[in-house]
C-alpha cells in the first residue's frame, strides 16, 4: 500500500530542478495547475505535456515514479470517465444500449478530464519530489509573509502543512504494517459485501488512529524538549536568495503561462 503512494517522498538527486529555488517551484506548481483549467484544445495540452515531461527529464527524477502516483487516484480517474462518457450530450451519437447513449463528444471530454487529471498529479508530485520538507516550509512561510500583517500566522501554516505531507508516507506505512498484521491473524479486508468490509476496517482504523496520536504527541515532546518557539526569533540556516537559474525558471514558467493563455483566448475568440 504505501508504496504505491508519492505524496510526501523527496528523491535526493543533483539536478537542475532540484536546485532551484523552492518558492520558485512552488508558484511555477501552482500556475501550471492553473493553466492545465485554461487549456481548451489538443495543443495547449500538448504544450502543457511537453513542458511538464522535459522538465521530469531535468530533475532526474525516474519517470516510474510519476506514473506510480496515478495509481491512488485510479478509481478517481475511472469514475470521471464513467461520468463524462454516459452524461455528457452530444449531437454526434456513436453507441445507443438500452438507455445508454454515448457520443463522440462525451469520450473527447472523458479524454480531456484524464489527461488534465494526470499531467496535475504529475505535476503536484514532482514539487515532492523534488523540494525537501524545510525547504517547502521556507517557500510557504516566505509566500505568505505579507499576510501576516493582517494577523495570518503564516509560520504555523507552513509547518502544519509540511508536516502534513511528510508523515502521509509514515501512515501509509504503517497502515500497511497493521493490515499484513491483522491478515495474519485472519481478518479479511477484500471479501464479502460492502457492510462487511467496513466493518472489517474497524481493527484497522482504532491501531491506526492510537498510533497517529502518539507520533504527534513524541512530535510535540521533541519540539518542545528543543524550545520550539514558532518563529519568535527563529533565525535560517540557509537563506533563500534567487539566482541566475531561478531566473532563467521564472521566464520559462512566465512564457509558458502567456502561451496557454494566449490560445485560451484565440480558442474563445475564434472557436
Amino acid at each position: 500500500m504505501s508504496n504505491k503512494m508519492v505524496i510526501g517522498q523527496y528523491y535526493p538527486a543533483n539536478s537542475y530542478i532540484h536546485g532551484l529555488d523552492p518558492r520558485v517551484k512552488l508558484v511555477g506548481v501552482f500556475l501550471f495547475i492553473a493553466m492545465l483549467f485554461f487549456a481548451e484544445g489538443a495543443l495547449s495540452y500538448l504544450i502543457s505535456a511537453a513542458c511538464l515531461f522535459t522538465v521530469i527529464y531535468a530533475s532526474s527524477v525516474p519517470l516510474k515514479f510519476m506514473l506510480k502516483g496515478l495509481r491512488s487516484i485510479l478509481v478517481i480517474i475511472i469514475f470521471s470517465v464513467s461520468l463524462n462518457i454516459f452524461f455528457t450530450p452530444g449531437e454526434n451519437l456513436l453507441i445507443e444500449f438500452w438507455v445508454i447513449k454515448i457520443y463522440t463528444e462525451g469520450l473527447f471530454h472523458a479524454g480531456k478530464i484524464v489527461l488534465r487529471i494526470s499531467l496535475l498529479i504529475m505535476g503536484s508530485s514532482l514539487l515532492m519530489f523534488t523540494t525537501s520538507p524545510m525547504s517547502l516550509t521556507d517557500a510557504i512561510e516566505y509566500l505568505l509573509k505579507p499576510l501576516k500583517k493582517i494577523g495570518v500566522p503564516a509560520h504555523d501554516i507552513a509547518m502544519i502543512t509540511t508536516i502534513t505531507l511528510r508523515f502521509i508516507p509514515t501512515l501509509l506505512e504503517e497502515t500497511d504494517k497493521i493490515v499484513k498484521a491483522q491478515t495474519a491473524r485472519g481478518a479479511g479486508f477484500d471479501t464479502g459485501g460492502l457492510i462487511k468490509k467496513a466493518k472489517a476496517m474497524v481493527p484497522l482504523l482504532v491501531p491506526l488512529f492510537i498510533s497517529s496520536f502518539r507520533r504527534a504527541e513524541d512530535l510535540a515532546t521533541a519540539m518542545e524538549a528543543r524550545c520550539y518557539r514558532g518563529d519568535v526569533g527563529r533565525t535560517r540556516m540557509k537563506i533563500l536568495v534567487l539566482n541566475f537559474n531561478d531566473y532563467i525558471a521564472m521566464a520559462l514558467i512566465a512564457a509558458f503561462s502567456a502561451s496557454i493563455m494566449l490560445l485560451f483566448f484565440l480558442s474563445r475568440r475564434y472557436g
